[in-house]
This record gives C-alpha cells, sequence and structure tokens, in this order.
C-alpha cells in the first residue's frame, strides 16, 4: 500500500501540477481532494502546455485512473470544457476518470453570487479577491445543507426539483444585492437557467461513481494512490490568513476527508514549495517585494494565475511561513520548485525571524501578519544557469548550500528539486 498526499505549503501556484505530473507516472490512481475550477494546475510536455482545473493531473498518463473526490465543488460547464480540451489533445479519458456522487455542484448562479458578494465588500474595502468562480457560494450550500450533489443527478425529478427550488432562492438573495448596489441586474430566468443546467449536468452521468468505495478498495489491493491538492496551505479556510482565504482545506487533514480515506493509510505527505513566494488576490504577505526583486520574481517566473491570468504578487522565501505549514500537514518530504528562477541573484534573501510586539519570533502569527516585520538571512546567489539540470551532484554549490539551508531550518528534506517547467527538469535527491 502507498498512499502519498501532494499539498501546496504556501499560498498556491507553487507548481503542483508538474510534479503531481511527475510522479503519477508510477501510481495507479491519481485523486483530487478539494477546492474547484478556481485552481489551476500547469504541465509542461514536450514543450506543449496542458492547464487543468478540475481534472487530476495524473490524467496525462493514459494508464492511470483519476478521481475528483467529494470534497470538490464541480462545475459541471468547466468540465466539459476540460474533456473537450483533453479530447482535442488526443488524450482518452474513457474508463479511467470517476466523479465522486457525494461531490456538490457549482451552478451559473453561484458564479453570478459570487461576483455580486464581492462586489458588495469591494464597497466597503473589504473584498477578499476570489476568482469569481462560484466556489464560495457552492461551499456555502454545502455546508447550508441545501446543496446539489453530483447524485442527484441520477434522478432527473429530484435534479429539476432542486435545482429549481435553488434559483428561486438565489434570485431572491441577488436582489438583494442588486438593490444595495444600486444595479438593474436581470433576475435569474429559471427555465433557461435550468435547461443550460441540466444539459450540462447529464454530461456527468458517466462518471459518476461510488470512489468512496474504488478508492478503498484499491488500498486494500496496495496499489500506488496520490492524493492532490488545490491552492495552499495558507489559504486554508482553517489554517491560513482569513478572511483572505479559500473556502476548503488544501492542507493534508482536507485530503482524508476530501478522498474518503483514512488517516491511518496515509504513508507520504509531500509538501510542494516554491524556491520564493507568491501570492494572488489579497491578504498579507510578509516577503512582498513590490519593487524589481518582484518585478524579475514575477517575470522570470512567468507568474501570471492559470486561472485568472491575474499578475501573481512575488517576494522572498518564507522560512517562517513554510516551518508553520510543514507542523499543519505533517509534512514527510519537500519538492522544491522554480529553483532555477533565483538563477540571477547575485544575493538572495530568506526571512528566518519575524519582529512582531518589538520581540523576534519564529513563531507564524497567522492572525497577526499585518503587524510583523519579516527579519532576513542573506544567502550567495549563484549565478549560474541551471535550467535542464537532472543531478544533483551538478549544481552549482551556492544552489545546494540555498537547499540545504531551507533543510536545516524547518527539519525536512527536500527530495525533488524541479529546475525548469518541463517534466524532465527535475532532480530526486537522495
Amino acid at each position: 500500500m502507498s498512499v502519498t498526499i501532494i499539498v501546496g505549503s504556501q499560498w498556491g501556484d507553487e507548481g503542483k501540477g508538474k510534479i503531481v505530473d511527475y510522479l503519477s507516472e508510477n501510481a495507479d490512481i491519481v485523486a483530487r481532494y478539494q477546492g474547484g475550477a478556481n485552481a489551476g494546475h500547469t504541465i509542461i510536455l514536450n514543450n506543449k502546455k496542458y492547464i487543468l482545473h478540475l481534472i487530476p493531473a495524473g490524467i496525462l498518463h493514459k494508464n492511470v485512473k483519476c478521481i475528483i473526490g467529494n470534497g470538490v465543488v464541480i462545475d459541471p460547464i468547466a468540465f466539459k470544457q476540460e474533456i473537450d480540451m483533453l479530447k482535442e489533445n488526443n488524450i482518452d479519458v474513457t474508463d479511467r476518470l470517476f466523479i465522486s456522487e457525494n461531490a456538490n455542484l457549482i451552478l451559473p448562479s453561484h458564479k453570478q453570487m459570487d461576483r455580486r458578494q464581492e462586489m458588495y465588500l469591494m464597497k466597503y474595502s473589504v473584498n477578499i479577491g476570489t476568482t469569481g468562480r462560484g466556489i464560495g457560494p457552492a461551499y456555502s450550500d454545502k455546508i447550508s445543507r441545501y446543496g446539489i450533489r453530483v447524485c442527484n443527478i441520477k434522478n432527473s425529478n429530484i435534479l429539476e426539483n432542486k435545482i429549481k427550488n435553488h434559483l428561486i432562492f438565489y434570485n431572491e438573495s441577488l436582489k438583494k444585492y442588486n438593490d444595495s448596489l444600486d444595479l438593474r441586474g436581470e433576475a435569474l430566468d429559471i427555465d433557461e437557467e435550468f435547461n443550460t443546467t441540466h444539459q450540462y449536468c447529464n454530461y456527468l452521468l458517466p462518471f459518476i461513481k461510488n470512489t468512496s468505495y474504488y478508492i478503498n478498495n484499491a488500498i486494500n489491493k496496495n496499489k500506488k494512490i496520490i492524493l492532490e491538492g488545490a491552492q495552499g496551505t495558507l489559504l486554508d479556510i482553517d489554517y491560513g490568513t482569513y478572511p483572505f482565504v479559500t473556502s476548503s482545506n488544501p492542507s493534508s487533514g482536507g485530503a482524508c476527508i476530501g478522498a474518503a480515506v483514512p488517516p491511518n493509510k496515509i504513508n507520504k505527505i509531500i509538501g510542494i514549495t516554491k524556491a520564493y513566494n507568491t501570492r494572488v488576490g489579497n491578504g498579507p504577505f510578509p516577503t512582498e517585494q513590490i519593487n524589481e526583486i518582484g518585478n524579475i520574481l514575477s517575470k522570470r517566473g512567468m507568474e501570471i494565475g492559470a486561472t485568472t491570468g491575474r499578475q501573481r504578487r512575488c517576494g522572498w522565501l518564507d522560512l517562517v511561513a513554510l516551518k508553520y505549514s510543514v507542523m499543519i500537514n505533517g509534512t514527510t518530504e519537500i519538492a522544491l520548485t522554480k529553483l532555477d528562477v533565483l538563477d540571477t541573484f547575485d544575493e538572495i534573501n530568506i526571512a528566518t525571524k519575524y519582529i512582531f510586539n518589538s520581540e523576534k519570533t519564529d513563531i507564524f502569527p497567522v492572525n497577526d501578519l499585518d503587524n510583523i516585520t519579516p527579519e532576513y538571512t542573506t544567502l550567495q546567489g549563484w549565478k549560474e544557469n541551471i535550467v535542464g539540470i537532472n543531478r544533483y551532484d551538478d549544481l552549482p554549490n551556492a544552489t545546494k548550500e540555498y537547499i540545504q539551508f531551507i533543510e536545516d531550518y524547518v527539519k525536512v528534506p527536500i527530495k525533488i528539486i524541479s529546475t525548469g517547467p518541463d517534466r524532465k527538469d527535475t532532480i530526486f535527491k537522495e
């Protein structure tokens, strides 16, 4: 039995897609356990870019079965678009892609509500900076116990009743937001919305499965399984920089709930960690560099959101935050990504302490980050091109020292090192 959780260690965008894709070559099953189409995993294979939002990155390997778990909220329209993209690239998903019947659906009305809520919060300068993909409202419906589940698609009468009741309720709520915002927003056309939603929901039918039994039967047969998260630990609804977080649990605990895997079946937890830090949207970011350094990181790292196209905020690696993430996740090893982006710097800063209430600390004050100042340790840059290096011994000494410094600080080994965007640009370190 081998069950590995792949979790983002920072604010998302750490390069999980590439690592999941790489490790999936030897896996039997890859299961996505939370989030929705607000996440984008970018994989570059033979100079071709694939961007996946809902479907696990393992789908690019023809012998891998993929699961969209019960912890995911599924947009049927986005799902079909993704399937169409894979078909255009001759990637067949027949009999190897399954959707949990317990997962909840995202409807077009959820997206409209998401945008209205963000506009309302913006009016008072407290907006979150969401993707507008309907994730928050869908999870809210789930927790409020009037969400629409994938299993409801199997019964047309139940589905029709649930969708129409949902739309009537949302019409009332949207009207209140429109009135508050002085908008002339049209009411949802119940019949039109239903017909569109019903059409796309039916597209999901061949993929629906009781994945709880499926994945646990696979565990009992000693299959190799990867549980893939979206976003990152610092965006976790419970452990992230609330309220500037996502609406689910990207941390490792969310994997057990979101994929129906018992905790005692987990063998390994890999924390995907970018060699510097980025963040999309609003919220505190202690090591952010709003200067030429940030511009260099952004340009070299091509830091544009795969889902929204938004520019990512960039800054130095924050080891105080990373150590917190390691603690929350129980990380057993780290995959360090985008190390090559740092090739150009003479010196590289790493945050190793915070000054909080006039005292130094290495504790991550998740609820008070606006009141801290990072203290940096400066390391020598390597000023060499490391793109494509796939042997650890071939890295410059300064690069190895950077890696060792991180390992010594967080007390977790770095086992995988990404030296470029392509699948082959990867080092496995003993």
